[in-house]
């Protein structure tokens, strides 16, 4: 038994860069993932992959504390709220390889506001996003008597990658210049499709700026 477990490739993960990815129906980020098995010759591997937001990690300029209330709320609460955020869940086969490889990890990118690390990424003026890559799955190699083997990644494999806020920002700019997304509920929206009609609005631009003034004690007229 002792012997078996000695011959299990231990893997260890890196991530060596990310940049947007052109030409993609949806903003799409690739990062470029290392992986070393110690000089064993690996059949495949089948990785589940959790990438997390370690907001705790990073310092925040005056503007960006307020954009972040939504989320963590006030600042002076910070110590217990400010917390790991979950951005996604994907998988991914890395193909046969030997000693090491570098593979890539395409992620796609929601403009969806009510999505936590969307919100998180655009609430940032500038700086780097530390994010924490968690590794699982199974690694498929070739055993002592040349038959297949199977075994499974330890919980414990990570990687650690700081992400540039401009490259998310660059890459949401590609797809959706000048522009942000918000999801509605469907009678949330049928409201202010009523209301636009009601008003003969050109844009939903008319509609966002209107709506305010109507509540402006300042813009109304009196009675």
């Amino acid at each position: 038994m002792a012997g078996t477990a000695i011959s299990i490739p231990q893997l260890e993960f890196t991530v060596q860069g990310a940049g947007r990815l052109a030409h993609t129906a949806v903003p799409t980020l690739r990062f470029e993932v290392g992986v070393d098995a110690g000089g064993r010759e690996i059949r495949s591997v089948l990785l589940d992959i959790q990438i997390q937001i370690a907001a705790r990690r990073r310092g925040y300029a005056s503007a960006d504390r307020d954009r972040l209330f939504d989320l963590f709320g006030h600042e002076k609460d910070w110590g217990t709220t400010l917390r790991t955020l979950l951005w996604t869940r994907t998988t991914l086969v890395v193909p046969p390889f030997s000693a090491s490889t570098v593979v890539p990890l395409d992620v796609a990118c929601s403009y969806d506001l009510e999505v936590l690390a969307t919100r998180y990424f655009d609430a940032l003026s500038d700086g780097m996003v530390p994010l924490e890559l968690l590794f699982s799955g199974s690694v498929f190699y070739t055993g002592e008597d040349g038959a297949l083997q199977t075994a499974r990644i330890p919980w414990d494999r990570e990687a650690e990658y700081a992400l540039p806020v401009r490259t998310w920002k660059e890459t949401m700019e590609r797809h959706f210049p000048g522009s942000a997304w918000v999801r509605l509920e469907k009678d949330a929206y049928d409201a202010l499709v009523a209301y636009r009609s009601r008003h003969a609005l050109a844009s939903w631009e008319d509609v966002v700026r209107r709506l305010p003034e109507e509540d402006d004690p300042r813009t109304r007229e009196a009675p």
